[in-house]
């Protein structure tokens, strides 16, 4: 199976690029924060960071959603952590990171410029940044420049992911 994640922290353009490359490569699109709790939805809403603990049930579901697409599936999830990363890739083997690498300046105004529109406050930007563990280096893992025109993103995405899928 080979599946997509498109991961990096908020405002970096997970859901616009995962989207877009989802429909140039004819794959179902996964939008991870549709997965999330109630609880970590107000939580976040709030502007109080998830803990390891109410991540945990939410990657298992999103590796279960990825298991699920045998023919593979574009999945939109920050995962920030190498641990969060090892949950899915459990789930689906073969699977790709591309990782959207933004500065913290740019990530902040994104965020503020969909204030209200978006369940993420600009006050948790800086603990996505304390939390992110670069996937730059691990097996299967795209870096992109987060600021790049979308179409060369998704011209660059589509060139690397495999024409060979299951």
């Amino acid at each position: 199976m080979n599946s997509l994640v498109f991961m990096g922290v908020a405002g970096c353009g997970k859901s616009s690029l995962g989207a877009a490359v989802a429909s140039a490569v004819g794959l179902p699109l996964i939008e991870g924060d549709d997965f999330h709790s109630d609880k970590s939805k107000q939580l976040m809403r709030s502007g109080v960071p998830l803990t390891d603990e109410l991540r945990a049930g939410w990657l298992e579901t999103l590796g279960t959603e990825l298991a699920a697409r045998p023919d593979g599936a574009v999945l939109t999830c920050s995962s920030l952590k190498r641990a969060y990363r090892e949950v899915l890739r459990r789930h689906s083997p073969g699977l790709r990171f591309v990782f959207l690498d933004i500065t913290r300046d740019e990530a902040m105004r994104r965020v503020a410029s969909r204030a209200g529109a978006h369940l993420f406050p600009t006050t948790l930007v800086d603990s996505q940044f304390a939390t992110l563990e670069s996937p730059v280096g691990e097996a299967g893992v795209l870096r992109v420049d987060a600021t790049a025109p979308l179409p060369d993103l998704v011209a660059q995405v589509s060139a690397w992911f495999p024409k060979d899928r299951p």
